[in-house]
């Protein structure tokens, strides 16, 4: 698990890309110490990966074939500047938020503009990662744990700090660029449990009928004790 609290700025040293996966070779001095092991995860750009080798500050992971399908990470080159976040350690301080590494998809960058000493970034994103955007709920942009200022039916936006802007990859993205997004976790699962009703191999019914809505309301709490 992660926390979406990027640690550095890593740069793309290599990248060997084959029929259906790629091979990245990333260095970062800070994420690459004596206490880093073959096996451990790093995200990249908000990419869970297992290192598979070590060479000195540099690590080395495969990206399997959906990962390049749901991510923008097939459009790395050597020299590429990455996000890069060890795996919370057990007894880690939690700073950001709730976050897998395991991209729901990606968005396109539809504006850019500064808000005082921030910069808003409007992301446009697909319906079925938006249903789980809520404003002033968390989100990881390219592996960085941000808070939603905006959302409507094909939008959301963030803001980033000075601080963040330094610190990211994300001043280095335009309009046009594509991000990597993963929504919030306990938002996939409350909406898993709505469309299941609940219970394993019952759908939730259509309407108000039946014994697990679509949606819970008042009448539906109180049927049921609350």
């Amino acid at each position: 698990m992660f926390t979406g609290i990027v640690e550095d700025l890593g740069v793309v040293e290599g990248v060997t890309q084959g029929a259906d996966f790629a091979r990245l070779t990333v260095s970062s001095a800070v994420v690459v110490d004596e206490r880093t092991r073959i096996g451990d995860s790093i995200a990249v750009n908000g990419v869970c990966l297992t290192v598979t080798a070590l060479h000195g500050t540099s690590f080395t992971a495969d990206v399997m074939h959906e990962t390049l399908r749901r991510s923008s990470l097939g459009g790395l080159r050597r020299g590429s500047h990455v996000d890069v976040e060890r795996a919370m350690a057990a007894d880690g301080r939690f700073d950001g938020h709730i976050v897998s590494g395991h991209i729901d998809g990606t968005g396109v960058i539809e504006s850019i503009r500064p808000d005082g000493i921030a910069t808003v970034y409007t992301i446009r994103a697909p319906h079925n990662l938006l249903r789980l955007v809520a404003e002033k709920g968390s989100i990881a942009v390219e592996g960085i744990s941000l808070t939603v200022t905006h959302v409507d039916d094909r939008t959301f936006g963030v803001s980033i700090i000075p601080h963040t802007a330094a610190n990211t990859v994300l001043p280095e993205r335009k309009v046009g660029d594509v991000v990597n997004l993963e929504t919030d976790t306990i938002a996939k699962y409350v909406a898993r449990l709505l469309e299941t009703g609940g219970a394993a191999g019952e759908p939730a019914a259509a309407s108000g009928g039946g014994s697990h809505p679509a949606t819970i309301t008042e009448s539906f709490l109180a049927q049921h004790g609350f």
